[in-house]
């Protein structure tokens, strides 16, 4: 079984934004900074190895943070349409 050394402070990051919320980019940003993390200290070859995986990764995680963003908007369209709100409902269609 595997067991994670995780350290016992939580490491902890604020990002804001300024009248927006964070875009795909960003917060694929952020997962990718929490999935992945190499020392400054590690050997230069493992070092790249890491951070092109994950660069490689960067596209996948923002694909799908779009999708879930679009499936949300779909969940919202149709729960404000069912409750008589089709006006509303064409507005978040739109966005």
């Amino acid at each position: 079984m595997m067991s994670l050394n995780l350290p016992q402070t939580p490491v902890v990051s604020v990002k804001t934004t300024d009248n927006r919320g964070h875009t795909p980019e960003e917060v694929a940003d952020m997962c990718l900074g929490r999935i992945i993390h190499v020392s400054n200290s590690a050997a230069p070859e493992i070092r790249d190895q890491a951070n092109a995986f994950k660069e490689s990764l960067r596209p996948l995680l923002v694909y799908y943070i779009k999708k879930g963003i679009q499936s949300d908007r779909t969940t919202v369209y149709n729960a404000l349409k069912n409750a008589g709100h089709s006006e509303t409902a064409e507005l978040i269609r739109r966005l």
